[in-house]
């Protein structure tokens, strides 16, 4: 079922325009990740082997977070019928199972000729970016009503 109540149209876009969401990053979260990515790199699954690696235990795929970054400009900014045009992603830090990883998405420029809005995309944790990006995206229009 569509609704988009939690989408803020083109038309209705500011620059500095601000969104923030958290996600509970666990163990479930990440072998969830690791089945739908196919991704199962053991520095991800595998307590024994990230124990013995520069990490010393597991950490989420990095993609996780990018997940996390869509999931919250699809789900409030600009929302529903968002589309992703292109993201940079730069990892600082590792995001480990148990942290609390929030997103925070701030609109840097929106372009009305072509709907092309531009994000800029961090994950903090315990305060500390820890992912920081850029998005560009196509936000949705105001229906015409006929």
């Amino acid at each position: 079922m569509s609704d988009f109540a939690n989408t803020v149209y083109l038309e209705d876009l500011m620059i500095d325009q601000e969104i923030s969401r958290v996600f509970q990053v666990t163990d479930a979260v990440i072998a969830a990740f690791a089945e739908v990515s196919g991704d199962h790199n053991p520095i991800h699954v595998d307590e024994a082997y990230a124990a013995a690696s520069s990490f010393k235990g597991k950490v989420a795929h990095g993609m996780l977070a990018g997940a996390y970054i869509s999931a919250t400009v699809a789900g409030g900014l600009p929302g529903w019928g968002t589309i992703y045009v292109g993201q940079t992603l730069s990892f600082k830090r590792a995001i480990r199972p148990g942290d609390e990883a929030t997103v925070h998405i701030r609109v840097k420029d929106i372009n009305l000729k072509t709907a092309h809005v531009e994000l800029q995309t961090t994950v903090r944790v315990r305060g500390k970016v820890f992912v920081d990006g850029v998005a560009e995206v196509i936000a949705p229009k105001k229906p015409v009503s006929v």
